[in-house]
């Protein structure tokens, strides 16, 4: 071992990593990036406040210092909705994950308790949510210590608050197929955004893209070329998680033409952002950082893992602008709800996002300018 031998080459490589001065930046930025972001979503979860909304069929004065003690004890905000809706539909509707009813009766019972006329009476409590939500049963865990802890306030009697639930959806289903549609459309972003990153910025420092110009193949045909590679690589990546999801987790998940569409666009979005990166961004160390910074934050803040409800308003405003959001959306809303309007308004909205950003990569993508 030389350490002098290590020691010059070290020093070049630091020299090469400080000429690069793009990837000197997201190298050190990527990693604070993240923990601003994750920072920001987690920071005081003691003194989480969550959104509850209450459909009070009862509108009397105990329902209503019911709601107020909610309120203060259970750190809730709390949202009122209109006792003539039906709160299952409303909840569809707004794409609400909980909704609490205090039904009609709840102040004759509660006066019954109160009075010892009938000291077993009790209350049932309706929770109408969204089993696809993550964040509800959150919710719902704290709704349950809250109640528990006004039942263990009326000592020596049967428990008065009850509750019970109520999903939107007409099949129940489980968490692990409101997951796999998010892994789908992630990993076909980063095998997209990646593939072409890598393929790009290989071709830039090889030169192979200016000797493309004097062959008969036009940037279109090479680049429609690229996008049928990439999505055949999707498709064959989709089926292979599909296989084992089925196989081994017994999931039940609708398969239907809107999954290829959305792979499809799926596909173009991300390979449109990878030949802008590389057209400003064209070496291989540079590039990866940079689509590192892209794909990383996306991954988290799109609601692949966990939902954008966890975040503050300002992050979950950001999220609905990011369009890994509309894929996983559509994808679920496909796949799992076989909602077809919903999945048509999701896939129009990354459609229009794919042929701009797709046609600014084409722009962007001069054969001329390879080395």
């Amino acid at each position: 071992m030389k350490l002098r031998v290590i020691r010059a080459n070290l020093v070049v490589k630091l020299k090469t990593f400080y000429r690069e001065r793009t990837a000197m930046f997201f190298t050190l930025a990527f990693p604070i990036i993240l923990i601003l972001v994750f920072g920001t979503i987690f920071l005081d979860r003691d003194k989480l406040s969550l959104d509850l909304y209450v459909q009070d069929l009862d509108h009397t004065q105990a329902s209503a210092k019911f709601i107020k003690t909610l309120q203060f004890n259970g750190n809730f905000k709390i949202i009122e909705v209109d006792p003539a809706s039906d709160a299952r539909e409303y909840a569809q509707k707004h794409k609400l994950n909980l909704i609490l009813v205090i039904p009609k009766d709840f102040e004759i019972l509660h006066n019954r308790r109160s009075d010892l006329k009938s000291p077993d009476a009790s209350v049932i409590l309706t929770y109408i949510y969204d089993p696809s939500s993550t964040s509800v049963k959150t919710k719902m865990e704290y709704l349950n210590m809250e109640f528990a802890g006004m039942n263990q306030r009326m000592s020596g009697r049967p428990p008065f608050y009850r509750w019970e639930e109520t999903s939107i959806l007409n099949q129940k289903y489980r968490f692990i197929e409101f997951f796999i549609p998010g892994v789908i459309a992630m990993a076909v972003m980063i095998a997209s955004l990646f593939g072409t990153v890598n393929m790009n910025t290989e071709l830039f420092q090889k030169g192979i893209i200016r000797k493309l110009s004097t062959t008969p193949i036009t940037r279109t045909d090479w680049i429609l070329s690229n996008i049928l590679y990439q999505f055949m690589l999707a498709i064959i990546s989709t089926i292979a998680m599909l296989l084992v999801s089925y196989s081994v987790f017994q999931v039940d998940l609708h398969i239907n033409v809107w999954l290829l569409v959305f792979l499809l666009l799926d596909v173009f979005a991300f390979v449109g952002i990878g030949m802008i990166l590389t057209r400003f961004v064209q070496e291989a160390q540079s590039a990866t950082a940079a689509a590192n910074a892209i794909v990383f934050p996306m991954m988290f803040l799109s609601g692949s893992f966990f939902p954008i409800e966890m975040m503050p308003g300002f992050l979950q405003t950001f999220a609905r602008l990011l369009p890994l959001y509309y894929i996983n959306e559509g994808l679920r809303a496909s796949m799992i709800f076989s909602d077809n309007l919903a999945a048509l308004r999701y896939a129009t909205i990354i459609g229009v996002f794919a042929a701009a950003v797709f046609a600014l990569g084409i722009m962007a993508t001069k054969w001329e300018e390879g080395k």
